[in-house]
C-alpha cells in the first residue's frame, strides 16, 4: 500500500546500520523540505497534540492527496518528511487504508521516539487521515 517514495525510505533505513544514522537521515530529510510560508502558519493548519509547533497544509488535486508541513523542531520536520513519503501522491480515497503504525514500524520509529514525539506523530497521522476522509 505504501508508495514508492516510502519504499525507498524503508530500503535506506535497512542500509543504515544504527539508529543514530537513521535519526540523522530523518533530520536531513526535514532540512531538505521547503519551509512553509508564514501565511500558512495559522490556527487552522496547526496540529494540536504535538509538543512542538506543527503545521500541515493538505491539498487534493484531481483526486490525489498531497500535503506540505513544517515544524519549529528539526526532528519533527523530519517526521513530517517521512509522512510526506508515506502519504503524498496517493488517491485521497486510499489514505485511510494506509496502516501508518505498521508502515512506520517498518522504519523502527516506534522503538526510538520519545512518548511526546510518538504522540505528536500520531496527531499528525490523525489530521492527515481526517482531512482525507472529509475530502473523499
Amino acid at each position: 500500500m505504501a508508495n514508492p517514495d516510502f519504499e525507498e525510505l524503508v530500503e535506506t533505513f535497512e542500509f543504515l546500520d544504527d539508529w543514530e544514522d537513521r535519526y540523522r537521515h530523518v533530520i536531513d530529510m526535514g532540512k531538505a523540505m521547503d519551509p512553509l510560508e508564514d501565511a500558512l502558519r495559522v490556527p487552522a493548519t496547526k496540529v494540536n497534540g504535538c509538543a512542538s509547533q506543527v503545521w500541515l497544509v493538505p491539498q487534493i488535486r484531481s483526486g490525489m492527496f498531497t500535503f506540505h508541513g513544517d515544524s519549529d523542531a528539526m526532528i519533527v520536520r523530519g517526521l513530517i518528511a517521512v509522512l510526506v513519503a508515506l502519504y503524498n501522491n496517493q488517491p485521497v480515497g486510499d489514505i485511510g487504508k494506509i496502516d501508518a503504525a505498521a508502515e512506520l514500524g517498518r522504519l523502527g520509529l516506534n522503538d526510538h521516539l520519545s512518548a511526546q514525539r510518538s504522540n505528536g506523530l500520531r496527531a499528525m497521522v490523525e489530521r492527515i487521515q481526517q482531512t482525507a476522509a472529509a475530502a473523499a
